[in-house]
């Protein structure tokens, strides 16, 4: 169990609990991967962070490959060219650190438990042409993919930030579906 305290807020999370927001957060992520790897059908990065994810969700561990792929993801996602893929590739980086969630109580947090969704709804959205009606079906489809236990473990955290332009107000779409 990890727990901090700060001022009366405690947030307590368990390694069930960081296994449950990476198994939403790589499949959230999943579903645009194909996004990156038509662009760039030969570089694996984002595809590992999403295995990596997959992995720790289903009982491995929480080390350096994990973290490793994250980094790589990301580095994918400011190599990708286009913004819908470098979307798409920081969906699966933020599915590889959605195990590396802190029990702060941060607003910015949320951006673990929900940051591979926002990014895979603003990499969908941009591939129809910025339309913002497939970014709000995504959120909805991420909504209706939260268990009980990823809507358990937001609720413990502040609502999300602002700030963040077009993937923030997608986060906070979905921060507030879930919460609703």
């Amino acid at each position: 169990m990890l727990a901090v305290t700060e001022e009366t807020t405690e947030i307590t999370l368990s390694m069930p609990d960081l296994r449950e927001i990476a198994g939403y957060a790589a499949e959230c992520a999943q579903d645009v991967l194909e996004i990156f790897e038509t662009a760039h059908p030969g570089d694996l990065r984002p595809r590992e962070a999403i295995d990596e994810a997959w992995t720790f969700a289903r009982g491995g561990k929480r080390g350096k490959a994990l973290r490793d792929t994250a980094w790589a993801a990301l580095r994918a996602a400011r190599e990708a060219g286009t913004t819908a893929a470098g979307d798409a590739a920081r969906a699966a980086m933020s599915a590889a650190g959605a195990a590396y969630l802190h029990p702060l109580a941060d607003a910015h947090q949320v951006k673990h438990i929900l940051g591979a969704a926002a990014h895979a709804a603003r990499a969908a959205e941009l591939m129809a042409g910025a339309d913002r009606e497939v970014g709000a079906d995504r959120i909805e489809r991420a909504r209706r993919l939260a268990t009980p236990a990823v809507v358990d473990v937001l609720g413990r955290y502040p609502a999300a930030p602002p700030g963040g332009g077009r993937v923030g107000e997608l986060l906070r779409a979905l921060d507030g579906a879930l919460r609703g």
